[in-house]
């Protein structure tokens, strides 16, 4: 990648990859401790934890675009990205925590108690948003790195502990709930959050007060909306999946969904490398770059997985997932497919497009509708979200470009 120096792109690449990597692993020593239903809540939750998490997204989007378009405003823009991710933390938490109940009957839980842990797992999530937002913009790769891999790590570890102790839903969110924290610890720690805030509150505006984060806040509610749509699209067919398949069938597509969602994560380095270019390039070089480097890792991947169905079946959960292995193709199709579509929707948000969120409003109704309209089952369904994403991506492509945004 000529956007970014080698020693770089490894760096970065490595980390996300470790990351992702360790994400997997948590599903995958989950799948082999619990038993296909109760798997199936877990991956519904995380599900509805990923959906969550773009209020951590949005504020990283917007302050990384921030700081790359406006250079010598650094220390200004920090100061205000700090207060804002404090506010933006407890709101998502608070609002969460109060759709609860909702949770709860939408994912036909036992008990109260993985829903609420779900919700305040948003907490921490969303302040990480801040600093890597911070960390990204200011192109300080190490701190990228070292943040996503505690994001990564903490959840296995603390996750798999927290299994082992009592192999229940509610004690994997647990796990999750408390490695959420490490990310923070490790971003106060490499961001200097007390120097940056002293900083921030001895430098006043122009008009002599401080500076105001309620553009901050905008453009990150802005970008939470599109990243939200994504999300929700990506990870829509989990909770079709738990509510209109057997509880068994339910359980198997959501040891495919493993491999579906390691091909739309394993090339994400390349958006975290070159989205602060795509806010600044008027050109689609770094767009080009981006989706061909992503589809070349895709096809790799799904490849290697039609060709070695038992150890993607080995990858995917283990024996008991057998029922599906000669299909563990089609999620890793599917999952690249998306990873394409992430790409253009970065493209997309760098330079503050509506018509992308737009878009992905459409799919979203899109989905479900397709899926009342053909009954399906586990291996239609994961058809459906491929065709619906390969439709998406083209369409995206194809859209007009928009001009380079300012900062305000």
């Amino acid at each position: 990648m000529t956007a970014a120096p080698t020693r770089t792109t490894a760096v970065v690449a490595g980390g996300q990859v470790a990351m992702n990597a360790a994400a997997y692993v948590f599903s995958l020593v989950a799948a082999r401790i619990l038993i296909p239903a109760d798997f199936g809540a877990v991956t519904a939750l995380l599900s509805i934890l990923q959906m969550g998490v773009v209020a951590s997204l949005g504020l990283q989007a917007a302050a990384a675009r921030r700081i790359a378009v406006a250079p010598d405003q650094r220390a200004e823009t920090v100061g205000v990205v700090l207060r804002s991710t404090i506010f933006a933390s407890l709101a998502v938490g608070a609002v969460a925590v109060a759709l609860t109940p909702a949770l709860v009957w939408a994912l036909h839980l036992n008990s109260v108690w993985p829903a609420l842990l779900c919700s305040a797992t948003l907490v921490p999530l969303t302040a990480m948003g801040g600093f890597l937002g911070i960390a990204q913009g200011w192109e300080r790769w190490n701190v990228v790195t070292a943040v996503s891999l505690a994001n990564g790590f903490g959840r296995l570890v603390a996750g798999v502990v927290a299994l082992l102790i009592s192999p229940t839903v509610a004690s994997a969110m647990v796990g999750v709930a408390i490695g959420a924290w490490t990310p923070v610890v490790v971003g106060l720690a490499t961001l200097g959050f007390r120097s940056a805030r002293t900083h921030a509150s001895r430098t006043p505006n122009a008009q002599g007060g401080h500076p105001s984060r309620r553009p901050v806040l905008r453009e990150a509610l802005a970008g939470t909306h599109t990243l939200f749509a994504f999300y929700v699209l990506c990870n829509l067919d989990a909770l079709i999946a738990r509510n209109r398949l057997d509880p068994h069938d339910a359980g198997l597509y959501a040891g495919g969904i493993i491999l579906a969602k390691a091909a739309l994560m394993a090339p994400s380095f390349v958006g975290v490398l070159l989205y602060p270019r795509f806010a600044t390039d008027d050109t689609a070089a770094s767009l080009r770059l981006a989706v061909s480097v992503v589809a070349a890792v895709g096809l790799v991947a799904t490849v290697a997985t039609a060709v070695l169905p038992r150890l993607a079946l080995v990858l995917a959960g283990g024996a008991q997932y057998a029922e599906i292995a000669r299909h563990l193709w089609l999620f890793t199709l599917a999952g690249s497919v998306w990873s394409i579509v992430q790409v253009l929707v970065l493209d997309g948000l760098a330079r503050r497009s509506s018509g992308t969120t737009i878009l992905i409003w459409f799919a979203v109704i899109t989905l479900p509708a397709l899926v009342v309209i053909t009954n399906v089952g586990a291996v239609g369904l994961i058809l459906l979200v491929g065709m619906v994403g390969a439709a998406l991506s083209l369409v995206l492509s194809l859209a007009p470009r928009t001009s380079l945004a300012s900062t305000p």
